[in-house]
């Protein structure tokens, strides 16, 4: 089976979410919600899907998949839906927990608000209790991490028998993850008859032989990355943090802090992010306002007027509402999300850095869309910096430094002699150098800065995301990512040897009657441990088959890993009897099973 139909075309993005066939209640959600017109892989994706097709599409992260799938499910189940939630209608499977929140946030903002549709996801690192009484009571549409979802199909608590919607979203990072065999057993246990949607960033052959396999006569999409003329690219200073989505406005207010730009604009999505944002960043202080399509054009022609005079330094906008905006003195631009295309990264990046001026590009990336930055450089031949975001002592460092430049300001331009009297009759009694100190702090405390900031916790991430339901690959492939077993024993085992019975070979599946038993680890994120130390340790140490090991969670400052049965008495003993990573760990039964 080959895919047919393939379009490789841009289109026409005027024509707006209402050519698309969608039903009018969803377009209700989409103008409410801010969206103001749909990117490429949306155009082309929707009609199809809303049609029947299978589909594989081919799109970068960031470019709005997420919506081209949502918006066609959620209209294709309310169609023959009776009544309240029943069973499970459509899955969608997502290599990560952080993807799985971020999509079942969508598919409730859209589903709920336009037919009352109920979503769920379900991932590792949630008691799984909590999922059991939800699927109880009747979901529509289940988002899922591979390893949980199988996990649930062996308890008999996840039916997928009158599912008619499957979509797999990021299948090839799926496939970088080891779940081939485990997205291969799910598919094989919903039914035949269904609509099937794959989107993959990448599209090698362990994809399409996927596709292969379970789509029938797909709709073939493959957004092209855009190609950008030598020259284009602005010589500007290009910054990156990799921040989750929570903590973007706090790191957005901490780097605007140390940048202190003159005059700003701060790119966001959607209507409805520009205007919390903008109420966000004016309740911390800044002069900011909103511009969008949901403004009048007096509103618009207000803003703007105000942007270019100075008396607003921050505009925040949606690149809808940017487009043509031609102000010479920007300083900086912000990326609050990555740009939907490489294209659109240069378009507002070019709006800084003009007429000889020094321009500052920065981004805010989530952890899944650190690759997209990679595809970003390679696009513009251009280094994106990746940074930490500012600490606390940075800010207060930044700010002492500006109070010292305006002090130093005030002492080159003379006229002190009317504040002489003051210094004078307080020398009397105070050292001299106490005075100037003093004087010092109330400058500082005026001009905004404190000593007594309460700290905002960032947390940086890792290079790639922690992987939730996390399955051990082949030793060859778990080498390849780096992730070789650290473990080390009080019997001597040497520091970074790959698990003795990990040999490379095809990785199976979970017996659907296989018994596992969830373990608690005092050891988590914070203190470096990785999936793959868990697995060498357990290996190791246990005498364990590194593939008969399950999920692994890893939290901040726990972990739970799922191992046989038979042996969770073995594996407990084993691994209190040895270090990880140079550290003793306690062991013990997970308390919520």
């Amino acid at each position: 089976m080959s895919p047919t139909n393939i379009d490789t075309t841009e289109a026409d993005t005027n024509a707006g979410f209402a050519a698309l066939g969608l039903d009018p209640k969803l377009l209700d959600a989409l103008t409410a919600l801010g969206y103001e017109e749909p990117t490429p892989i949306q155009q082309q994706a929707i009609p199809p899907l809303l049609a029947g097709r299978d589909l594989l599409g081919q799109a970068a992260t960031g470019t709005g998949k997420t919506a081209a799938f949502a918006l066609p499910i959620l209209q294709r189940i309310a169609a023959t839906r009776r009544g309240g939630s029943g069973p499970v209608r459509a899955l969608v499977l997502v290599p990560t927990r952080e993807l799985a929140i971020q999509v079942g946030e969508a598919l409730h903002k859209y589903g709920n608000r336009a037919f009352g549709t109920t979503v769920l996801p379900v991932y590792g690192g949630q008691p799984i209790q909590q999922q059991l009484r939800t699927l109880k009571r009747g979901v529509d549409v289940v988002i899922a991490t591979p390893g949980r979802a199988l996990d649930h199909i062996r308890r008999k608590s996840l039916d997928l028998s009158h599912v008619e919607c499957v979509v797999l979203d990021e299948a090839d990072e799926m496939l970088d993850m080891g779940f081939a065999d485990e997205l291969d057993a799910i598919l094989e246990a919903v039914p035949e008859v269904r609509q099937t949607a794959l989107f993959s960033a990448t599209m090698p052959s362990r994809v399409g032989q996927i596709a292969e396999r379970h789509l029938k006569d797909p709709k073939r999409i493959m957004i092209a990355r855009e190609k950008v003329a030598a020259g284009e690219v602005p010589k500007v200073r290009q910054v990156a943090y990799v921040v989750q989505r929570q903590h973007k406005v706090a790191a957005l207010g901490r780097v605007l802090d140390m940048e202190s730009p003159t005059s700003a604009i701060v790119f966001c999505r959607t209507r409805n992010e520009v205007n919390e944002l903008t109420e966000s960043l004016s309740g911390r202080g800044y002069r900011a306002e909103a511009l969008h399509g949901g403004l009048s054009q007096e509103q618009r022609d207000r803003v703007m007027r105000r942007f270019r005079d100075g008396s607003i330094e921050l505009l925040i906008a949606t690149d809808v509402a940017a487009r043509g905006l031609d102000v010479e003195h920007v300083s900086h631009v912000v990326n609050f999300d990555v740009p939907s295309a490489p294209a659109g990264y240069v378009h507002r990046i070019g709006r800084t850095g003009r007429a000889g001026r020094v321009g500052v590009a920065i981004t805010f990336a989530e952890p899944r869309e650190h690759r997209f930055l990679r595809s970003i450089e390679s696009l513009t031949k251009q280094k994106i910096s990746m940074e930490s975001v500012p600490t606390i002592v940075d800010l207060r460092m930044r700010r002492l430094e500006l109070t010292r430049a305006a002090v130093e300001e005030a002492l080159a331009s003379g006229d002190l002699d009317g504040y002489r009297v003051v210094v004078e009759s307080l020398s009397a009694s105070h050292d001299l150098m106490d005075i100037a100190t003093a004087a010092v702090r109330i400058a500082h405390e005026a001009q905004g800065g404190s000593t007594k900031d309460e700290d905002i916790a960032i947390p940086q991430p890792t290079d790639r995301p922690a992987d939730r339901d996390y399955r051990p690959r082949d030793g060859k492939k778990r080498e390849g990512r780096g992730a070789s077993a650290r473990t080390s024993s009080h019997a001597g085992s040497s520091r970074g040897a790959p698990a003795r019975s990990a040999a490379p070979g095809k990785r199976r599946a979970p017996r659907p009657d296989e018994d596992l038993a969830r373990l608690w680890v005092s050891m988590g994120r914070k203190m470096g441990l990785r999936p793959a130390d868990l697995v060498g340790a357990i290996a190791n140490e246990a005498g364990i088959d590194a593939k008969s090991i399950g999920a692994i969670d890893i939290a901040d400052g726990f972990s739970i890993v799922e191992v046989p049965a038979a042996a969770a008495d073995k594996v407990i003993r084993a691994l209190r009897g040895t270090t990880i990573r140079g550290k003793k760990v306690l062991v013990r039964p997970d308390r919520e099973t």
